[in-house]
């Protein structure tokens, strides 16, 4: 049987004043193509003027299914819309070639849209590549694990629901589980944030200068789920303490809108790191308001483990 390599190598060749004649074409891509044997098989009633009413369309889908099968990947892909390609269809006795994305492109519209739906701010790329399958489970984290699992359940049913706190040392997998909780929502088409808090302390304390300060701060107090990681660990102050976080929990806790933790801190510790002062007074009263917003609205799970990234 003649490669269809060999044909598709022929016709690149050929000048404009020796090419191949439409029943040429035809014949050696009946010859060499088993994609349009299949088709021709599937199809017994159609004749050979059939075919060569459609030939551009054929030529076409036999051209990108050969790159498909022989495919150099997404980035290089040298089909005529990249990604996609002309598939044979018999429409009401018509032979014609819809175009339709391949499962690279699929897969890759579908890791886009995850990213839309798991929004992040400042999250390493590890975090945001978790899941749940890649957790591993022990004594440590196994009931954080099953709350984050029955959180992303029940989130989206209408009814309410209180978020997460998770806290204990440096490099348990706090962050982890949250990022499979940003996944597992986005797969199920819940919109989530998850922000890295000290930078995005930092980039309001910046956009001050240009009043965006208040457009950010919009994002955070609607997203149907958002994910503070590492609170505690901002460089704090009044203004951020009671402009920020404050305004941003009030707003959630109105709305309805679950919120969920990650901190070095236990809720106690928290209080205490919120009641930063203002001049010479320590504003406990001011931190104990924070606190109200976060303390009756989650669930707290300590994660006591090994530090990963040391054992890794």
């Amino acid at each position: 049987m003649e490669s269809i390599s060999e044909f598709m190598q022929e016709l690149a060749k050929r000048t404009p004043r020796n090419l191949l004649t439409p029943e040429q074409q035809l014949d050696k891509m009946l010859r060499s193509s088993s994609y349009l044997q299949a088709f021709q098989e599937a199809h017994p009633e159609l004749t050979r003027e059939d075919y060569l009413k459609a030939l551009s369309s054929v030529y076409t889908a036999v051209k990108e299914q050969y790159w498909c099968e022989r495919c150099p990947g997404l980035d290089k892909c040298p089909n005529l819309v990249k990604g996609h390609r002309n598939r044979l269809e018999l429409v009401q006795g018509t032979i014609v070639s819809p175009i339709s994305p391949c499962e690279k492109q699929q897969v890759y519209e579908e890791d886009q849209r995850r990213r839309r739906l798991m929004r992040s701010y400042s999250i390493s790329e590890e975090t945001l590549q978790a899941s749940f399958e890649k957790l591993e489970l022990d004594a440590g984290n196994r009931a954080a694990v099953a709350a984050g699992l029955q959180f992303c359940e029940k989130v989206g049913s209408g009814e309410k629901i209180k978020g997460l706190y998770l806290h204990g040392p440096f490099g348990v997998g706090k962050s982890y589980l949250m990022g499979a909780v940003a996944r597992e929502l986005s797969e199920r088409n819940i919109a989530s944030l998850m922000v890295y808090v000290p930078d995005f302390v930092r980039e309001m304390k910046d956009s001050l200068s240009d009043q965006s300060h208040a457009s950010k701060l919009e994002v955070l107090k609607d997203v149907p789920v958002l994910i503070l990681d590492d609170i505690g660990a901002e460089n704090l102050t009044p203004w951020v303490r009671d402009e920020i976080i404050g305004v941003i929990l009030n707003h959630r806790v109105n709305n309805h809108l679950p919120t969920l933790f990650t901190s070095n801190y236990s809720l106690e510790e928290l209080e205490e790191h919120m009641s930063i002062s203002n001049g010479n007074r320590i504003e406990k009263t001011k931190a104990a308001r924070v606190l109200e917003r976060i303390r009756h609205y989650v669930e707290v799970f300590a994660i006591m483990r090994k530090n990963q990234r040391i054992e890794s």
